[in-house]
């Protein structure tokens, strides 16, 4: 009887290790996409270029920020010196936070300035509306969508 329990025990986490352990071939987990630490996107944050900017969203839309990923969240933004893009993350991510950002709203950004397609923008680390908070990216520059660290603002 002991064999067969521990028989079990061996099989069951054994079958544990290769179905959810390890992504199949072809098979995304849900921060691959192309949004992962380790992706040529995700890459361009900089915790040195971190800046404060504050103005108005003229608009909200789904973009591919790279061949190959998943779409993501920006929103254009108006400040008083320039009008810029502000990506916010991965669209799945984005969608399932209690936040919303719509043309018009008056927000506050902190994030990482990058040059993206030839054009400034600003990958957003934190952006508050209202009283309300979206926290995207660590103080240590992890994107909270990857669960890979441990540290917030």
């Amino acid at each position: 009887m002991k064999k067969t329990i521990t028989l079990l025990a061996v099989v069951s986490i054994l079958s544990f290790l290769t179905t959810e352990s390890f992504p199949q071939q072809g098979m995304m987990w849900q921060g691959s996409g192309g949004w992962g630490m380790g992706g040529q996107y995700c890459g361009m944050y900089n915790t040195q270029t971190i800046e404060t900017i504050s103005g108005e969203v003229v608009s909200v839309d789904k973009f591919t920020p790279m061949p190959g990923m998943s779409s993501g969240i920006r929103m254009m933004m108006k400040t008083d010196k320039e009008t810029l893009s502000v990506h916010l993350g991965p669209a799945w991510y984005i969608e399932n936070q209690d936040f919303k950002i719509e043309p018009n709203d008056k927000v506050i950004v902190k994030g990482s300035r990058i040059t993206f397609g030839g054009q400034p923008a600003i990958m957003a680390a934190q952006v508050r509306n209202g009283d309300k908070v979206l926290t995207l990216w660590s103080a240590n520059g992890y994107p909270l969508w990857s669960g890979s660290d441990c540290c917030g603002w």
